[in-house]
């Protein structure tokens, strides 16, 4: 079903506490579909709760948008081996799997879904040569200030806790 950019707005922006940027936002309705990313860490077992952010995804899918999926798997990995290196793989086909029937559950449409693995670029060249480059710019105070948003914090924390938010 065809929506006009308003209503592809209202479905966009419905149920959310804040939208930044709602200017820009329907300037590009007026355009094209808009491209939203959203990510998780395969730490461990998708649930119930996983619903809610599901649900969003669905509006953003109703009303034409494009999403991509991120599985930071490599930040599962690094934020203190919450997913063992062996089961990262598994752990994206699990996620893959349950996030697709989620989705189709409530009847939408995955033509315009699209999932990433962190792996898939975390481990180029390009992408290491990024880490070192901003390593050499960013002091250990802001680097742990980063990581505290996105690594639990540990009494010992473990070096990868300082990577990842790279």
């Amino acid at each position: 079903m065809a929506h006009s950019p308003e209503e592809k707005y209202n479905l966009l922006s419905r149920n959310l506490q804040e939208v930044l940027g709602e200017e820009k936002i329907k300037s590009i309705l007026n355009e094209r579909d808009i491209k939203i990313y959203w990510g998780t860490a395969t730490t461990g077992k998708p649930h119930i709760a996983y619903f809610v952010p599901m649900s969003k995804i669905a509006d953003f899918l109703r009303a034409g948008a494009e999403v991509t999926i991120l599985f930071a798997d490599l930040h599962a990995y690094l934020d203190n081996m919450k997913a063992p290196w062996e089961l990262l793989a598994l752990r994206v086909q699990y996620y893959e799997h349950t996030i697709k029937a989620m989705l189709e559950s409530i009847g939408v449409s995955l033509e315009k879904l699209k999932f990433v693995k962190g792996t898939d670029y975390q481990l180029s060249k390009e992408y290491t040569l990024d880490v070192y480059r901003l390593s050499s710019v960013i002091t250990e105070h802001d680097a742990k200030k980063a990581g505290a948003e996105v690594v639990k914090q540990v009494d010992h924390p473990l070096v990868s806790g300082l990577l990842y938010p790279g």
